[in-house]
C-alpha cells in the first residue's frame, strides 16, 4: 500500500501527555498547598484521574459541555475529601491550563520519525485536544514545523471516533480514504473511527493493551517501529 497522507493523534501518541500532565500536576498540588487535604500526591492524582475519565467520556458523548468538563474535573478531588472549594478548584486550574503547554516532553522516538517522514508523506494531526492547548503544545516541543494542517475536534464540535471528524479531516486536507492512514495510541478514538470509514490505521500500543474487538491494520509497541512500515 502506498500511503501519502498521515494522520497522527497528538497526545500520547507524539506529544507526551500523560507524563508532562503528571509533572504539570505535581507543581500545582504542591504550588497550592493541596497536600493540606490530601495523604499524598498520589492520593490527589488517583481521584482526579478516575474521575477525568469518566466525563471526558460524558463530553465526547454530547452530555456536558467543554466549561462543565474543566469546572467538574478540578473540582472533584477536592469534594471528594470534604473540600468543595470552587475559587481554589478554578485557581489552580486556570494555573494548570497555563503551565502545561509549555512541557515539552515527547514520547520516545517522534522527532526522529517526524524527520524522517516529512520530505515523503503530507503529515497531518487530528486531535480531541483543546485549540487553545494544542498549537501551544506543539509550538513548545518543536513539532509544529511537520505539519501541513492541524484538525481538532474543538474546532468542529465532534470528537474521534465519530465518523465526522474523519470525513472533515479528509476533506479539509483534499486526501483519498484509499491513500490515508491514522496513527494514534487510542484504540476507541483513533483506531476504531479510522476503521469506521475504512481508513487504515497503526495502532501505538505504548500501554501494552492485549485485549482487541478486531485487528489494527498496524500494530506497534514503539514508534521507530513506523519506518518499518513506511
Amino acid at each position: 500500500m502506498q500511503y501519502k497522507n498521515l494522520f497522527f493523534d497528538l497526545d500520547d501518541t507524539l506529544w507526551a501527555f500523560s507524563a508532562n500532565a503528571r509533572d504539570t500536576f505535581e507543581e500545582m498540588y504542591f504550588k497550592h498547598k493541596l497536600n493540606r487535604y490530601f495523604d499524598s500526591f498520589h492520593h490527589f492524582y488517583t481521584l482526579y484521574q478516575k474521575r477525568n475519565a469518566e466525563l471526558w467520556v460524558e463530553y465526547g458523548d454530547g452530555n456536558i459541555t467543554k466549561e462543565e468538563l474543566n469546572s467538574q474535573r478540578f473540582l472533584y478531588p477536592l469534594q471528594a475529601v470534604g473540600v468543595p472549594d470552587e475559587v481554589l478548584a478554578k485557581t489552580y486550574s486556570d494555573d494548570f491550563f497555563t503551565v502545561i503547554p509549555t512541557k515539552s516532553n515527547l514520547m520516545p522516538h517522534a522527532k526522529e520519525l517526524l524527520e524522517y517522514l516529512f520530505p515523503k508523506y503530507n503529515l497531518y494531526i487530528l486531535s480531541n485536544g483543546f485549540r487553545e492547548l494544542q498549537y501551544h503544545k506543539m509550538r513548545s516541543s518543536g513539532i509544529d514545523g511537520y505539519f501541513k494542517k492541524i484538525i481538532l475536534s474543538d474546532d468542529i464540535g465532534v470528537m474521534k471516533p465519530w465518523p465526522q471528524i474523519f470525513h472533515y479531516a479528509l476533506s479539509a486536507t483534499q486526501s483519498e480514504i484509499a491513500d490515508s492512514l491514522m496513527i494514534g495510541d487510542s484504540w476507541e478514538a483513533d483506531i476504531t473511527g479510522a476503521s469506521g470509514i475504512g481508513m487504515h490505521q497503526i495502532y501505538y500500543n505504548c500501554m501494552e493493551r492485549t485485549v482487541f474487538p478486531f485487528e489494527a491494520t498496524y500494530t506497534i509497541n514503539a514508534l521507530k517501529e513506523i519506518r518499518r512500515i513506511l
